[in-house]
């Protein structure tokens, strides 16, 4: 099967109705990757077929359950989830958050070669990030477990009754993480999350704060 298929059908089993135009702008996203890979070590997934699952679909596979405009991805390493997320949703804006140089460099050059005018690269440590205004979404994929991202990561999401959220995306369902997540933060809800191709467990962790 062509990544072009494979694509196609991942996002129609995850419900998602995408213009061939982003789907195209994906597979270039991903095409991307694959030669900064080459001399950067972005990510240790090197097959484009197990890339196009474990990375793009893995991504996508949150947007039936995320809403709000201003999203900021923390640790965002190759621009996962964020940059699936924005060509996704160009009405969103999308801050990727890393502090690693030459995986920010890849993310600037993401940026202008896929002409994201709607994403935002901030080179700097996630607790030192002072945003002017809160987000509706802050989101982890591999940042790290749930007590260190809420702690570093929940002064970013926007303050008030509703506020924002923080959203970290795990594997299997992290009992001993939720066990130990401070007093100040309670978990929303926990969603299991289905990835078309993928055999392994996945799960999206809301946490607000108490």
């Amino acid at each position: 099967m062509s990544l072009t298929a494979q694509l196609t059908g991942g996002i129609e089993a995850l419900g998602l109705t995408l213009p061939h135009e982003t789907q195209v702008r994906l597979l270039q996203y991903l095409a991307l990757i694959r030669k900064w890979n080459q001399v950067h070590n972005l990510t240790a997934v090197r097959e484009p077929e197990a890339m196009l699952v474990r990375h793009l679909l893995d991504s996508l596979a949150v947007l039936p359950h995320v809403t709000g405009s201003r999203i900021a991805d923390i640790g965002s390493g190759a621009g996962l989830p964020g940059i699936p997320l924005a060509l996704a949703r160009p009405e969103w804006h999308v801050t990727l958050v890393e502090i690693n140089h030459k995986k920010a460099a890849f993310l600037q050059q993401a940026q202008i070669e896929l002409n994201l005018k709607n994403i935002e690269v901030m080179v700097e440590r996630v607790e030192n990030f002072r945003p002017a205004d809160g987000f509706d979404i802050v989101i982890s994929r591999a940042f790290s477990d749930l007590t260190d991202f809420a702690s570093l990561a929940g002064h970013l999401c926007a303050p008030g009754n509703v506020g924002g959220r923080l959203v970290a995306m795990k594997g299997v369902y992290p009992h001993e993480e939720l066990a130990q997540l401070p007093a100040q933060f309670m978990v929303e809800k926990i969603l299991p999350v289905t990835v078309p191709g993928l055999e392994a467990e996945r799960h999206l962790v809301w946490i607000k704060q108490a």
